[in-house]
């Protein structure tokens, strides 16, 4: 049933921030995240990235490989209140052989925080990021980190996002020097020097907030030569820098830049709370039956992202879903727009990265996580009332191929399942050759650091220990040819034809050489770097490919 207490909802989906991060790695994202949720009260304690000795790791950083490694190789979800705000935080993966998770959580995003090293300025995978972001065109806050140590000059770091990245930039915070000068931020619009003394790595460090005006007090705290600096850079933003106008900020054409210290807690408060009232509510999604409004009494979600064996005890499946409308309620009956069928919704979950606990109800903006026995894919939508589809999450063209196997043939059925529950959730992709044999399909990976994650939960969560043969292939292009004109292909042309778990059909290539020979003979045959043009016909269950 639709929700009725219209200014509940109201309420409700005007106080929730959903919202990513995202960066290079080590840009301290996972670290920032920590001191958000610190200063949220959801943690009394920050974990350190590079804490193995102490058995100390990062809150969001949940899965044993992560604390092994140090780094984040799955998003988290983290759900936390702060002033009023119900925040869903979602700590994204930094590496670019994860930026398939990150683009697929984006979808689920409505602004985004890009953190950027004062030292090094905009890096590679920050480009490739903000570009997701840039399509989407949501808003982006830019945090300059690591301050308190020397980092460049925040002309020359704004000047380099605005050439690079081509959106213009408006400080909202400038800093008081840099490295061991580093003596905190100059809130703007609050006239005030956010001044800060010790550097508590593990707990807040708190603020002293001075006034402008009041220099007796700033001069007994900053040397001359730092604040005159200070001052001067300020004096320049406000009278030669960029105007802020909200239009161009919600579409994502001028980014609110703060400065700071994660690792430190230098200037996060001032950016939390900056953020939170700027940052807009949960954003209408497009679908088929036109964009929705998350305050349609309706309520509607898709899922953006499925975690297996978050709980080892269990071993069970999560469906991570973002609500788009109206009142997630347990025990309502929902539409399944890919399966075609209504299916009862279970108590909703809300997450601290691997911890959970139930809700009674939850908003168009939240994130929670659904039980899955099997019946969820990525991109599937869940409607109330209306049957229609939201605008699906597209694969895309990954560029290193293997198979895996085991030498144990007792194995072999668990080695299959946990394929199957892995690639499902996206860890690698899944192609079938039906020119091999149905226990060997071919996986695939943007980066290969996923085979990496692949091979370990295997072992880990599956107890199955296995060895993995690279393929020559280097390319994979989705197609919607009819079955005539591929097979005419695969006759007459050196290409590999395999389908992935949804049936469609793919050609796999060793060579740019190798596209452009099949682009020259096989004209009439289209070829597409991910699955978005794709209609899903042949629809199977993943198990399907695999029967004993």
């Amino acid at each position: 049933m639709p929700f009725t207490d219209r200014k509940t909802l109201e309420t409700e989906v005007c106080r929730r921030r959903t919202f990513a991060i995202i960066s290079h790695p080590d840009a301290g994202k996972t670290t920032l995240t920590e001191k958000l949720l610190l200063l949220g009260g959801a943690i009394r304690l920050a974990g350190s990235v590079k804490a193995k000795k102490s058995k100390k790791f990062a809150t969001s950083d949940w899965m044993e490989l992560e604390k092994q490694r140090g780094i984040s190789v799955s998003t988290s979800v983290m759900n936390f209140e702060y002033v009023g705000f119900a925040c869903n935080l979602l700590d994204t993966p930094g590496h670019q052989d994860f930026s398939e998770d990150t683009y697929r959580t984006l979808a689920a995003a409505d602004a985004a925080i890009m953190l950027i090293d004062g030292a090094k300025g905009v890096e590679p995978q920050t480009i490739k990021l903000f570009e997701v972001c840039k399509l989407r065109q949501i808003p982006i806050f830019t945090f300059v980190n690591k301050m308190d140590r020397d980092a460049r000059d925040p002309f020359e770091l704004m000047a380099e996002i605005e050439d690079v990245l081509g959106i213009q930039t408006y400080p909202m915070t400038w800093p008081v020097s840099s490295g061991t000068r580093f003596k905190g931020v100059v809130e703007r619009e609050g006239r005030s020097l956010h001044y800060f003394e010790g550097r508590n790595t593990t707990t807040e460090t708190r603020a002293e907030i001075v006034p402008l005006s009041n220099t007796a007090r700033i001069s007994e705290i900053v040397p001359d030569d730092v604040w005159q600096e200070a001052m001067e850079g300020l004096e320049m933003i406000e009278t030669a820098g960029n105007a802020f106008h909200e239009d161009d900020f919600r579409r994502g054409k001028i980014s609110p830049v703060f400065f700071g210290s994660a690792m430190t807690n230098f200037g996060v408060r001032a950016f939390l709370e900056k953020f939170l009232a700027m940052c807009p509510g949960p954003a209408p999604k497009g679908g088929s039956a036109g964009p929705i409004e998350p305050l349609d009494a309706n309520f509607s979600g898709f899922v953006f992202k499925i975690q297996a064996n978050m709980d080892p005890k269990h071993r069970d499946r999560i469906a991570f879903l973002r609500i788009v409308s109206g009142c997630y309620e347990p025990g309502s009956m929902v539409n399944h727009s890919r399966l075609g069928r209504e299916i009862k919704l279970t108590q909703p979950q809300q997450f601290f990265a691997q911890e959970r606990s139930g809700a009674e109800q939850a908003f168009a903006g939240d994130i929670v996580g659904i039980y899955d026995p099997g019946l969820f894919a990525i991109g599937d939508s869940l409607t109330e009332g209306r049957k229609f589809e939201f605008e699906g999450i597209p694969q895309f063209a990954p560029e290193h191929f293997a198979v895996v196997r085991t030498n144990s043939a007792l194995k072999r059925k668990q080695l299959l399942k946990g394929l199957v529950q892995l690639c499902q959730e996206g860890t690698v992709q899944m192609f079938v050759d039906e020119t091999r044999a149905a226990s060997d399909p071919v996986l695939a990976a943007v980066g290969v650091l996923q085979f990496d994650v692949l091979l370990f939960r295997l072992q880990n969560e599956y107890n199955v220990d296995c060895q993995l043969d690279t393929l020559p292939f280097r390319f994979a292009r989705w197609t919607n040819a009819d079955e005539e004109q591929i097979q005419d292909a695969k006759d007459k042309g050196d290409v590999t034809v395999v389908r992935d778990m949804q049936g469609n059909p793919l050609f796999l290539f060793k060579s740019d050489f190798a596209i452009r020979y099949f682009e020259e003979n096989f004209p009439k045959v289209p070829l597409f770097r991910s699955n978005a043009n794709m209609h899903g016909n042949m629809m199977k269950s993943a198990a399907a490919f695999f029967a004993d």
